[in-house]
């Protein structure tokens, strides 16, 4: 086994287990002599295949060393089960074979007589722009895969991912061969799974999800644990698979023709931040002619942007929305798409952490320094007593004025760094009684 149990496979993984679909059964006769055959395989023969085929040479390649037809490769490749991850450009006859078969034929069945990754099958059928009618049934060979993956704990996503079939197909066809996963829950049935899986596809929260099963009948689960045990059951982590050619193709096709990416990241088993890194990577950011997806809200304009840019960290969430006419979820996607960060959230700097020294040392009110900062006065608050300010220490060398703020110089936060006239001017008004 070259995985560890409840591990995430590794990422050029092609099998959880071996599986030759043809069997001979076991003679009781009396053995006799075999008719000599021209084409019959020697084991030297077999040998020399399957090391240039797990070498990544093409079928055309092997058939030129071994003199015999791509045919005649491709069954015998069959009959012993192989499976391989190709990298190689895809040739004419390949399409050919794809084109033919694709929708009639399971896609782990046609990826092993390509030689490639379901995976690759499948974005090489979506770039050719090949449709299923309907699911094939399915093999021994991915039934197999389900067993094995059932009973050492992998996550059905990733099952999923490496069989070719959708996550809700996979649970539907370990339910019909009476199979329990090693990760699933003590005390869940089946039916609830099924149910919870159904609702997180939807994309509901998790405590949405506890409240309608709930409703629904299901024992009440706590959110947290909830959570934790559907993502060990059913989802994983992502697996650390290296992009290949194929995916990249579709998903350079996806930005040139304006598709959406979310039915390529469910049939691919990618998550959407691998996908935003891969389209950084490709350099297609921004040439999606809808680069705020298939919602039905307003795009963001020019001016909503220029909004964001200067208020978000410094004015309430909630307030931003609401000016912007759209939901708190929405500013914060959109200012993460934009790289804002928020002034609640993001680290100190080390200025910064001299301008809160300076501050503490020179009598600055701790709301003058928040203005400056551009930063929530209980934040900063907080950082400074870790780093050893506290703002209402009664040994402070200087207190803090007590005048109106309206009335006393802005502080500027270069001012910060080194001492200035600061001192001077809160002395003056810290005799002078509150407003």
């Amino acid at each position: 086994m070259t995985y560890d149990r409840f591990c995430d496979l590794p990422g050029d993984i092609v099998e959880l287990a071996p599986y030759v679909p043809t069997e001979q059964p076991i003679c009781q006769a009396p053995l006799r002599e075999i008719a000599f055959q021209a084409n019959a395989w020697l084991p030297a023969e077999t040998d020399r295949l399957r090391e240039a085929f797990l070498a990544d040479h093409s079928l055309d390649d092997i058939a030129r060393d071994l003199g015999r037809s791509r045919a005649g490769i491709a069954s015998r490749i069959a009959d012993l089960g192989l499976r391989r991850h190709s990298r190689r450009d895809w040739l004419e006859w390949e399409d050919g074979e794809l084109v033919r078969r694709y929708g009639e034929e399971p896609a782990s069945d046609l990826a092993a007589l390509l030689g490639r990754s379901v995976s690759a099958v499948y974005a090489r059928a979506k770039l050719l722009d090949l449709s299923e009618p309907a699911a094939p049934a399915y093999t021994g060979w991915e039934d197999v895969q389900i067993k094995e993956g059932y009973r050492e704990g992998v996550p059905v996503a990733q099952i999923a991912q490496l069989i070719g079939r959708p996550f809700a197909g996979v649970i539907g066809r370990a339910a019909a061969l009476n199979l329990r996963h090693d990760c699933q829950p003590e005390g869940w049935s089946d039916e609830e799974l099924a149910r919870a899986f159904e609702l997180a596809g939807q994309g509901h929260r998790y405590v949405v999800i506890v409240d309608r099963l709930a409703d629904e009948g299901f024992p009440r689960r706590s959110a947290r644990g909830f959570g934790q045990k559907l993502r060990k059951f059913g989802y994983g982590r992502g697996w650390g698979r290296a992009w290949i050619a194929e995916e990249d193709d579709l998903l350079t096709m996806a930005y040139a023709t304006g598709a959406s990416l979310t039915s390529l990241r469910e049939r691919l088993g990618r998550s959407a931040h691998s996908i935003r890194w891969r389209v950084a990577e490709l350099g297609l950011r921004g040439s999606h002619d809808r680069p705020n997806g298939f919602r039905s809200g307003p795009d963001w304009s020019d001016d909503d942007n220029a909004v964001l840019r200067r208020d978000y960290g410094k004015r309430p969430t909630r307030q931003i929305a609401a000016s912007l006419g759209r939901g708190v979820r929405a500013v914060l996607m959109h200012a993460n798409r934009l790289g804002l960060s928020h002034g609640y959230i993001r680290s100190f700097t080390p200025e910064e952490d001299r301008a809160i020294a300076t501050a503490w040392e020179q009598g600055i009110s701790l709301t003058d320094l928040a203005q400056a900062l551009g930063r929530d006065a209980a934040v900063i608050s907080k950082h400074a007593v870790r780093i050893g300010y506290r703002f209402t220490d009664p040994a402070r060398p200087c207190k803090a004025p007590r005048s109106r703020r309206a009335g006393r110089i802005p502080v500027a936060p270069a001012d910060l760094m080194a001492p200035g006239p600061w001192a001077a001017v809160h002395k003056k008004d810290e005799g002078r009684p509150a407003a």
